[in-house]
């Protein structure tokens, strides 16, 4: 009897290991698996390296309004003062040398933010409707290139819906994406699009922001789709609206991507 007792007592004991040890190893991936989708990285500007050595600040700022600092010059991309909370107070941030519009919708294209971020020199680039509404700056449609620095290119790429119900929102033409190269670092912003054919042709991209909201841009499935076609170092999902960063962050395992999420609803 007591032999018995003893064993049921092993074996009662066994399975509780057995219990504490399963639960550790799935708080252990659920770990890893944050780390890998940049959990941990919240927060302020994020530093990398160009091939030349230069150093590339990027500032996520809200929704889809990023600065980027580059070689003693500022990139203010979609800037947007009020329409899209928090209201961001663009008269204390510095002068951009270049101001980029991805379309004309009002979380995109805030021309009182570009008076405040414009001195004598800065250039604005942007889509010809949003030409037409300023009245000034550089247009650029899909498919241009320009030079804006001895080692800075900008090449407008097409930014779609695909959806038939959602065509109307973003037609094709209508607005851009681009590819930012600095001095061989890639960068790319998306714009409002969906998965379109035309991200298989994007290469060596360094660092991506690509939108996943799916009543205006990408579902969680596209947002896949674009990053296997993509391939670039860094995904920033942005412009999010509701979407929950579990099912983007889901959507983007197991690809050997960097993630990092930030307040880009």
């Amino acid at each position: 009897m007591r032999h018995t007792a003893m064993h049921t007592y092993a074996a009662h004991a066994m399975r509780l290991w057995r219990a504490r040890a399963a639960t550790a190893a799935a708080i252990l991936l659920l770990a890893i698996a944050a780390a890998s989708c940049g959990e941990g990285s919240e927060g302020g500007p994020d530093t990398f390296t160009t091939p030349s050595g230069k150093r590339l600040v990027i500032t996520p700022i809200k929704h889809s309004s990023l600065q980027i600092q580059y070689d003693g010059r500022e990139y203010e991309i979609d800037p947007v003062q009020s329409a899209v909370r928090p209201i961001i107070n663009y008269t204390d941030k510095p002068k951009a040398e270049f101001v980029i519009v991805t379309h004309d919708h009002y979380d995109h294209f805030d021309m009182n933010a570009i008076f405040l971020l414009t001195k004598n020199s800065t250039n604005v680039i942007l889509t010809p409707i949003c030409y037409n509404r300023y009245k000034r700056g550089v247009p650029m449609r899909n498919g241009m290139k320009a030079q804006l620095t001895h080692d800075v290119w900008i090449y407008s790429v097409p930014a779609y819906n695909t959806t038939p119900a959602r065509r109307s929102m973003h037609p094709k033409g209508w607005g851009n994406g681009y590819v930012i190269d600095f001095g061989g670092f890639r960068v790319y912003v998306a714009g409002d699009t969906e998965y379109i054919p035309e991200m298989k042709q994007l290469k060596d991209i360094d660092v991506a922001f690509l939108p996943c909201d799916p009543h205006k841009t990408m579902s969680p499935r596209q947002l896949r789709l674009a990053a296997k076609a993509i391939r670039p170092k860094v995904v920033y999902p942005y412009h999010m609206g509701t979407t929950p960063r579990a099912s983007i962050a889901k959507a983007l395992t197991g690809l050997g991507i960097d993630v990092r999420f930030r307040e880009l609803y």
